[in-house]
């Protein structure tokens, strides 16, 4: 009888953790692998272009040449996005939304697509960066994964924000960075299967990343280190960081409802079925990245060059002469029209660290004013975190990913609490002004252009506990059950009916009703029997 249950143990542990945790590793090897190379490309992408609009500056000639090709570029991208939509803006809402079932898409064209699309824009100068195609290209490497080895729809959705975080946590090289955006923002849930899919998925991603990159050339850190904080972070510097954290929220609630504002009239944009309104954004890049190079890229150089390293005192490449604080005004003023218009237009490019970068220009900026009204210049390596953490947190309100990155990117806890403070004061005043998180806004809006939801209806699907499933033994607020559905009514073995809440139990024998708005029903009992179990006949 022992040895019975040991090996009935054993095979339910072999069925049900074992497989999962090899596919999570296996998700997250993959994505190292192609993250790795795109992040590579990507900084060679952004390197040249900025030889390129160098070589155009110092020979005006070449002028019309560059506003031709960026026209090119923007009617072929455009077209590209009309014929593959998972690729438009950075991608995030999109494999969000496959990431809970809503959205469904073909791993090798939307990963082929958005490798090939966002690296071009990088290359034509555009405000760029590379985390947001990441998280995409790593959530359809899990995709992969899980599709070639015929997992149920459970496995692979939660291969799919396994292999996001894996993908984030690469272009940062911020492994709880990653880790927790997958669980606050992919899933929404803080699920002991997802932390375990996604915390195995982002350490052989890291690994296979540590192992590629210094065979090719290039280290394998990845941290802001132009930034000290000397001084302990004290009741005085309340005294800046308030007023910092809400100048840079303010900032943050404009740019969301400008976003919003420009797609609008975007929306009434139909030359070329559309293609024709990627000519603005692209455009804007040419103008903008002859002026200064700081509004090219993702903006990784430009926080650098913010950090003073304790002393307060802020050097960069300053626009054609001017003071450090007008070239600073420009930039950031660049960076914000370049951010509208390319998440509004729906350019395939992350906008990720370009948001930090904003914040970070509002911090520099702010530290250089307080600086001459009396604070301490060591204090300015704290106010643009502050600011670059709160701006961030204020536009995604994903706030627990905005703590964690900072003291990831800094590779410094001491800035913590000061983080901390701005982030809970942007989070309040995005809320004051009620902005939704952005990533969900838009996912909302790419369900209603694509119309998914056009065939959805209600269905009830009853099903039957197997014995060793996942769902056995197991409380129903544990389980990660399909999006947009409710489990409503649990049959015990003996015949008991009760409405469940989530401290039921459910054991094998039970029978569960689930309630769920879905177009296919073939998926949703797929997904069920991943939890339950599959009957025999």
């Amino acid at each position: 009888m022992i040895n019975e249950k040991v090996k009935k143990n054993l095979r339910l542990f072999a069925d049900n953790a074992v497989n999962l945790v090899l596919i999570s590793l296996l998700t997250g090897i993959f994505a190292g692998v192609v993250v790795t190379l795109y992040n590579i490309l990507a900084s060679l992408g952004e390197e040249t272009s900025v030889k390129l609009y160098t070589l155009v500056r110092d020979n005006p000639a070449f002028v019309p040449v560059l506003f031709l090709g960026l026209g090119a570029g923007g009617i072929v991208i455009g077209t590209l996005v009309r014929f593959v939509p998972m690729i438009r803006g950075s991608g995030i809402p999109q494999i969000e939304g496959a990431a809970r079932g809503i959205v469904r898409f073909k791993w090798y064209v939307t990963m082929c697509s958005m490798f090939a699309a966002s690296l071009a824009c990088i290359f034509m100068g555009l405000s760029a960066g590379a985390e947001g195609p990441s998280l995409e290209i790593g959530g359809c490497a899990g995709d992969a994964v899980g599709h070639l080895l015929k997992r149920n729809q459970m496995t692979r959705r939660l291969q799919i924000a396994s292999g996001s975080s894996a993908g984030l946590a690469v272009a940062f090289n911020a492994p709880i960075t990653g880790l927790v955006f997958a669980m606050e923002e992919a899933f929404r849930s803080f699920s002991p299967q997802v932390f375990i899919c996604a915390a195995l998925s982002v350490v052989s991603a890291l690994f296979t990343r540590n192992a590629i990159r210094p065979p090719l050339g290039y280290g394998v850190g990845y941290t802001f280190d132009t930034f000290i904080f000397p001084h302990e972070f004290s009741f005085t510097y309340c005294l800046w960081a308030i007023p910092a954290a809400i100048v840079a929220s303010l900032l943050g609630v404009a740019f969301y409802y400008s976003v919003f504002a420009v797609k609008k009239g975007f929306k009434k944009v139909t030359f070329l079925k559309g293609a024709g309104k990627y000519l603005v954004p692209f455009l804007f890049a040419g103008v903008f990245g002859l002026i200064t190079v700081y509004a090219m890229g993702g903006g990784h150089s430009f926080i650098e060059a913010l950090g003073t390293s304790g002393t307060g005192s802020i050097s960069f490449e300053k626009v054609f002469g001017l003071s450090i604080a007008v070239s600073l005004i420009i930039i950031i003023v660049f960076k914000f029209i370049a951010g509208i218009l390319a998440m509004s237009c729906g350019v395939p490019c992350g906008v990720f660290i370009p948001m930090l970068a904003i914040g970070a220009g509002i911090g520099g900026l702010l530290s250089l004013l307080f600086g001459k009204m009396g604070m301490d210049a060591a204090f300015g390596d704290y106010l643009v975190i502050i600011c670059m953490s709160v701006f961030f947190v204020t536009v995604v309100r994903a706030p627990i990913t905005g703590v964690v990155m900072v003291f990831e990117l800094t590779g410094q806890f001491t800035n913590f609490l000061p983080a901390l403070l701005g982030i809970a004061l942007g989070y309040l005043i995005s809320m004051l002004f009620k902005t939704e998180p952005i990533y969900e806004r838009s996912l909302t809006g790419f369900i209603a252009e694509e119309k998914l939801y056009e065939n959805v209806r209600k269905i009830r699907a009853t099903v039957k506990v197997q014995p060793d499933s996942k769902a056995d033994g197991t409380h129903v607020r544990t389980i990660i059950w399909p999006t947009n559905g409710l489990i409503v009514q649990v049959m015990t073995s003996d015949g008991n009916v009760a409405v469940p809440d989530g401290e039921t139990l459910l054991k094998a024998g039970d029978t569960f009703v689930f309630e769920c708005e879905t177009n296919s029903e073939e998926e949703l009992y797929d997904y069920l029997y991943g939890i339950a179990g599959k009957p025999e006949n």
